[in-house]
């Protein structure tokens, strides 16, 4: 898939809540509530413009049984997809709109998302710092294949800041 680095758009913010209501309306009681997280939920972050939703569930394992639900809606079905006890759903094909990852609601995946997504929007110069960082490696490399590895140690180096962030602010 092509790198396609967008400037912050409001409109994601109603996408996210579309498809938040159109998913409750297949999955019911099953979610427990519903996170944008990614560059798409932290304003002026340049993003790939695909929506990151996170839906929280009671119990991970009845996700699967919605497989064939969602496949029959177009949602490529992808499974863990190399986080454990995640269940993600890519909606769009080669144009993709969103990814909507399930997790259980005692995942720990959940509280790492979503304090990293916090500590961009407390911090607009680190946003604006990984924007800059995005524009390179898109002008770098054409494909995702190549991007998103590229990105890793610099957001898992982000990310320990984040965490750090969020230690001295809990207390």
């Amino acid at each position: 898939m092509k790198v396609r680095l967008s400037e912050f758009n409001e409109s994601w913010a109603i996408m996210f809540q579309k498809e938040a209501q159109f998913l409750k309306t297949i999955f019911g009681d099953e979610i427990i509530g519903f996170e944008h997280f990614g560059s798409t939920s932290v304003q002026g972050l340049k993003a790939k413009p695909v929506i990151d939703m996170m839906c929280i569930v009671r119990d991970i394992e009845k996700v699967d049984s919605y497989n064939d639900k969602m496949n029959e809606l177009g949602y490529d079905v992808v499974g863990e997809w190399g986080i454990p006890g995640r269940r993600l759903f890519r909606k769009g094909g080669e144009n993709r709109t969103h990814h909507i990852h399930f997790y259980q609601f005692d995942n720990p995946q959940i509280e790492r998302h979503l304090i990293f997504r916090d500590y961009l929007r407390a911090h607009p110069e680190e946003a604006a710092r990984y924007s800059r960082f995005k524009e390179m490696l898109a002008e770098r490399y054409e494909n995702t294949s190549d991007y998103s590895p590229a990105k890793k140690s610099f957001v898992k180096e982000m990310e320990q800041h984040a965490l750090a962030w969020y230690a001295q602010n809990k207390r």
